[in-house]
């Protein structure tokens, strides 16, 4: 894991999930998923739009040629957990959201930030958006 996202963990929990870094805000969650080869659990934080009793995150990497390794590890394993601001930690299941439904859930990031913009315009892959839906423990 890289220092800048562990720091950005760090400060998530300290401070309640409110992150001073980058304006984040208390826009993230912390999703924690395993590696679909290595099975190896992992926590990333994500930019995250609550969406009734669920969460949409978007997988763009900052607009990076290929998808994050989180993306990949949810489509292998779709039941996780996340930690979110104001509901704790939250087990939740992932679906990719495509067609209609992907595009007005991506609409919803780029009207949120300059940067999802950005990465739209970065990259030539559409950038797959997760809708994560609390499950029953």
């Amino acid at each position: 894991m890289s220092d800048w996202n562990q720091q950005i963990i760090d400060e998530f929990r300290s401070n309640g999930g409110f992150v001073h870094t980058n304006g984040f805000g208390k826009g993230l969650v912390l999703l924690h998923h395993s590696g679909a080869k290595t099975g190896i659990e992992r926590v990333s934080p994500v930019a995250a739009i609550a969406d009734d009793d669920a969460w949409l995150v978007a997988a763009s990497k900052g607009g990076a040629p290929q998808n994050p390794a989180w993306f990949h590890n949810l489509l292998a394993h779709p039941d996780v957990e996340i930690e979110t601001p104001d509901d704790g930690t939250v087990a939740v299941h992932a679906t990719q959201l495509t067609g209609a439904e992907r595009d007005a859930a991506w609409a919803r990031f780029t009207a949120r930030s300059e940067g999802f913009r950005s990465y739209e315009q970065r990259t030539t892959r559409t950038i797959p958006v997760v809708r994560l839906t609390r499950r029953a423990t």
